[in-house]
């Protein structure tokens, strides 16, 4: 994209109440059959639009067509029981009711391709499609199959590759992989979760993307950062594991944190989505709050590299909140626009 500073958010934005409980997470769908895929379609129309018109440049989906960003995929899978549930703990944060591996994974059919030729067709926008990410993926689920996390996220990246590659084709200009494991198993992502997520990536010609966040502004999420102290260095474990692959742009959080902002040196050269909205939270930025946390992200990565982005997902917000959020995204980077233009 040619357009210095293109906003975009990182995943998810919040469904219409005649889809499903707003506000809330992983809320079950309120209707059902064709019924529900045509609301799912409704609700695509009506996220495109809003960002939109909040003139984010850089659309997506805004989740409308998944109740989870992991599972709602391997739903899609062959191999795994959703009937057969076991409680797992999820990135060592908290306990979940998860689905469990009982044979070897397979994709049958596309998952997204339906819903990402819609929306295609909805818009000449640039698009971006999230994907779970191969660690992700199998910190989300009981393996009693393959009972080892690295083959079972080989397999896992193997099928996100086919997926990925269909999605390509259907005219998806960003692929974004959700990998907030890999702020989390620090070895496991050195020794072999960057390159399951290579193999995720292979032979796409178009752009990827890695998204890694502190998570959505839920309670398990926010307690856990509380622990973290005056300075959050977790990225500074898996930048040059990034940096050294083939990744085209990283999704990190900024806003309201405790990063270091200069280790997003450790990227340079890399397109970064900045993330200057505090999505742990209803109240929405001003523009001038954004164009601060931009100018301050620029000391570190090259104008023509930065991406004004959300931290993660507005999913848990009011629609309301999350269109005052994007709007003033897109006012805070054109506020920066001009001062670099002069």
């Amino acid at each position: 994209m040619t357009k210095l500073l293109p906003t975009s958010t990182s995943g998810s934005l919040p469904k219409p109440s005649w889809l499903a409980e707003p506000e809330k997470l992983w809320s079950p769908w309120k209707l059902a059959g064709e019924d529900l895929a045509q609301a799912k379609r409704d609700a695509l129309r009506v996220t495109l639009g809003e960002q939109l018109g909040a003139g984010i440049d850089i659309v997506s989906d805004g989740e409308q067509t998944r109740q989870h960003f992991v599972t709602t995929f391997i739903e899609g899978l062959d191999g795994v029981d959703f009937e057969k549930r076991e409680t797992v703990r999820i990135r060592n944060r908290y306990e979940a009711s998860v689905p469990t591996v009982v044979s070897a994974v397979s994709r049958s059919r596309s998952v997204f391709v339906e819903d990402a030729k819609f929306l295609r067709a909805q818009t000449d926008a640039p698009i971006k499609w999230a994907l779970p990410g191969p660690m992700t993926m199998i910190d989300t689920l009981y393996d009693a199959h393959y009972r080892s996390r690295e083959k079972l996220a080989w397999e896992f990246a193997t099928l996100l590759n086919e997926e990925a590659k269909e999605l390509e084709a259907a005219g998806v200009d960003i692929i974004q992989f959700d990998e907030p494991a890999f702020n989390v198993f620090f070895e496991e992502v050195n020794d072999w979760g960057m390159a399951t997520l290579e193999r995720a990536m292979q032979g796409l010609k178009c752009q990827k993307a890695v998204h890694v966040c502190y998570g959505y502004g839920i309670k398990a999420n926010t307690d856990w950062k509380a622990t973290l102290g005056s300075e959050w260095r977790q990225y500074e474990m898996i930048f040059p594991a990034i940096q050294a692959s083939g990744v085209d742009l990283i999704s990190l959080e900024c806003h309201n944190s405790h990063v270091p902002l200069e280790l997003m040196e450790l990227l340079r050269g890399k397109k970064i989505m900045v993330g200057a909205i505090d999505v742990a939270t209803p109240k929405i930025e001003t523009p001038e709050e954004v164009a601060n946390t931009l100018r301050k992200a620029l000391q570190f990565v090259d104008a023509d590299k930065l991406y004004p982005c959300t931290n993660c997902g507005m999913t848990p917000l009011s629609r309301n909140v999350a269109r005052g959020k994007l709007e003033a995204l897109s006012g805070g980077a054109e506020v920066v626009r001009q001062e670099l233009a002069g």
